[in-house]
C-alpha cells in the first residue's frame, strides 16, 4: 500500500464533441502519479450554463438535478474505490480506478476490458435483431407486414438522430440514459428536416421503450434506461367526415377507373371500419353467415393487432361487394374489393376528394374514424359495439376514435324525455 499517493479528480466538458444543441459530454479526468484517465459521465451539458469553478450544470430543473447528483456520485464512488484499491494494491493506476469504476475487476488491461465488451450491444443493432426476429412472425402471418415496415422506418428515424446528435449511426446500449428519449422528441419536432408533431413523436418513443425492454428481456441491459419518461402531449383529435361528405363521394359519377375503385373502397371503409391493410386482405373467406336468419358478417382478426374485428355487412357494402365479384384482380388474388397500395391509395384519394368537391385530406385512417363517428352519433351503435366492430383491445382507444355529437346527447334525451314527461309536460308515473 502506497499511502502516499494522491488522487486528483477534474470535471469538464469535452466541448470537441458538443452535439448540434451546443451541448457537451461531461468527463472525469482521474489522475494518480501523474498518470491519468478519462471517464465518461453519459451526460451533457450546454457550455453557457457550466461554472467551472464549482464544476456545477446551474441550469436549473430536473435533468440539471440529475446531472449534479451524478458529479456527486462519481466523486464519492471513485474516492472510495481508491480507498479500497489502496488497501489491496501498492500502487493504484488510473486504468485501475476506471475499471471497477465500470464494474470490471481492478486489473483487466485494456485489452481485456475491450475483449469483455466485445459482446456488449449497440442501439441498431439490437434493432436489426428485433426486426429479423419480427420478419419470421411476419411470414407466419403472426404480425403484420406494415407494422414491419413501421419498424424499418424507426431504424431510419433513430440512425439521422444518431448521426445528428452523437455524430455516429450507433451507439452502446449501456450509454443511454434517460435524457436520451427527451433528446430524440427535440430532434423529431425541432430539428429533423422532416418534422413531426409531438404526437407522433411520443409514439416513435414508444417504439423506442419497446425496443430497449426487448433488449432487458435479452439481457443486453440491466433495465430500461427510458422506461418512466414521460412527456406532455395533447393527443391531435381526428375530425371524422360529415356525413353529407361521405354521401357526396358516394353519388359522384367517376369515369376514371383507378380513381372509381378507391372511391369504392373508401367508401367501404367508412361503413366497415376496417384499416387498410385488413381491407387490403379481404377475401370471400371472411364473409360469414351469422344466426338463424343468416344475417352476412365481415369477420377478420386484425392484422395490427390481432384482435378479431367482426361488422354486418351493410346494403352499400354488400352492393361495393357485388360490383367486384367478377373483376380479373379480385379473382386471381382471392380479393373482395381492388385495393391499391398504401401509398398509391392514399395519393388517389386526393385526387377523389378534388373531383368530388370535398374540402377535406382524405385518407384510409380517416375512413376509420369516420366509421366510428357514424355508428356512434347517427346509428346510435353503443360506444362497446363500435370498440368490438373495430377491433381495439381496449375501449379507450375508441373514445379517441369518435367522440359523443349533440346529435347523439338530443336523441338520450328524447327518449328520457318521452320517458320521464308527458307531450303537455307534465311527469308521468315512472317505476323507479
Amino acid at each position: 500500500m502506497n499511502s502516499n499517493q494522491k488522487l486528483s479528480l477534474l470535471f469538464w466538458l469535452f466541448k470537441a464533441k458538443a452535439t448540434k444543441d451546443g451541448r457537451a459530454p461531461l468527463y472525469v479526468r482521474v489522475t494518480t502519479d501523474r498518470d491519468n484517465i478519462e471517464i465518461s459521465l453519459n451526460r451533457k451539458i450546454h457550455p453557457d450554463f457550466w461554472d467551472a469553478n464549482l464544476k456545477r450544470d446551474l441550469e436549473g430543473g430536473a435533468e440539471a438535478k440529475k446531472t449534479n447528483s451524478k458529479i456527486e456520485q462519481a466523486k464519492v464512488d471513485l474516492e472510495r474505490h481508491f480507498l479500497v484499491l489502496q488497501s489491496q494494491f501498492e500502487n493504484v493506476t488510473p486504468l485501475m480506478l476506471k475499471n471497477v469504476f465500470n464494474g470490471v475487476p481492478a486489473t483487466l488491461s485494456k485489452t481485456q476490458v475491450k475483449e469483455k465488451h466485445v459482446n456488449q450491444k449497440k442501439l441498431i443493432e439490437t434493432l436489426d435483431h428485433f426486426i429479423i426476429e419480427f420478419e419470421k412472425l411476419v411470414i407466419k402471418d403472426i404480425r403484420s407486414k406494415e407494422t414491419l415496415k413501421g419498424w424499418k422506418s424507426t431504424r431510419n428515424r433513430l440512425r439521422e438522430f444518431l448521426i445528428f446528435n452523437y455524430g455516429n449511426d450507433d451507439i452502446d446500449l449501456k450509454n443511454i440514459e434517460y435524457d436520451f428519449a427527451r433528446d430524440y422528441v427535440t430532434f423529431l419536432t425541432v430539428d429533423r428536416e422532416e418534422i413531426m408533431n409531438e404526437s407522433s413523436a411520443m409514439k416513435c418513443v414508444r417504439l423506442l421503450k419497446q425496443l430497449l425492454t426487448y433488449a432487458e428481456s435479452k439481457k443486453w441491459i440491466d433495465n430500461n434506461p427510458i422506461e418512466k419518461f414521460r412527456a406532455p402531449h395533447r393527443e391531435k383529435e381526428v375530425a371524422p367526415l360529415e356525413y353529407t361528405d361521405v354521401m357526396q363521394i358516394f353519388d359522384k359519377e367517376i369515369s376514371v377507373a383507378r380513381l372509381d375503385e378507391v372511391r369504392d373502397a373508401f367508401i367501404f371503409q367508412c361503413f366497415t371500419g376496417f384499416a387498410y391493410q385488413d381491407v387490403y386482405n379481404l377475401s370471400p373467406e371472411n364473409i360469414t353467415s351469422v344466426g338463424n336468419k343468416g344475417k352476412l358478417w365481415l369477420i377478420k382478426d386484425r392484422g395490427k393487432t390481432g384482435v378479431s374485428e367482426m361488422v354486418p355487412i351493410l346494403p352499400v357494402v354488400a352492393s361495393i361487394i357485388e360490383k367486384y365479384k367478377d373483376d380479373k384482380f379480385c379473382i386471381k388474388h382471392n380479393r373482395l374489393i381492388p385495393v391499391n397500395s398504401n401509398q398509391r391509395y392514399n395519393g388517389y384519394l386526393k385526387e377523389v376528394a378534388d373531383i368530388c368537391g370535398v374540402q377535406r385530406h382524405l385518407t384510409t385512417h380517416l375512413a376509420r374514424h369516420t366509421f366510428a363517428d357514424i355508428m356512434l352519433n347517427i346509428g346510435g351503435v353503443s360506444l362497446e359495439d363500435v370498440s368490438k366492430m373495430l377491433g381495439h383491445r381496449s375501449i379507450k382507444t375508441t373514445m379517441r376514435y369518435c367522440r359523443v355529437r349533440k346529435v347523439r346527447i338530443d336523441a338520450s334525451m328524447e327518449l328520457a324525455s318521452n320517458i320521464l314527461f308527458s307531450k303537455s309536460g307534465k311527469f308521468k308515473t315512472v317505476a323507479a
